[in-house]
């Protein structure tokens, strides 16, 4: 079987600040967690949101059903910017052609 690599690598690593800091920007602004959280607690925060129990240290035995909530929320709502961002970069160059 062929093993996956990291999935959390940025196809462009330059950008990694700054996606940090979009994701910190977009979950503020979703109202998910607190402006100025520290970028390790954001899943803490946003599994509190959810009302998944979890703890700082070893989170084991978290279902993976509640896993993919958090994980969910914070990487959906990315894409779904990221997407939109896009879209609005191609209307505007169609518009000056």
């Amino acid at each position: 079987m062929r093993k996956r690599g990291n999935r959390n690598k940025p196809i462009v690593p330059e950008a990694r600040k700054e996606l940090n800091q979009f994701k910190q920007d977009l979950l503020v602004r979703e109202g998910l967690i607190p402006e100025g959280t520290a970028s390790q607690v954001q899943s803490y925060e946003v599994a509190k949101e959810l009302g998944i129990p979890m703890e700082h240290g070893d989170n084991g035995d978290m279902t993976t059903k509640n896993a993919g909530k958090i994980g969910g929320q914070i990487g959906g709502k990315m894409v779904k910017e990221l997407v939109k961002m896009a879209q609005e970069q191609l209307a505007k160059e169609n518009k000056l052609q």
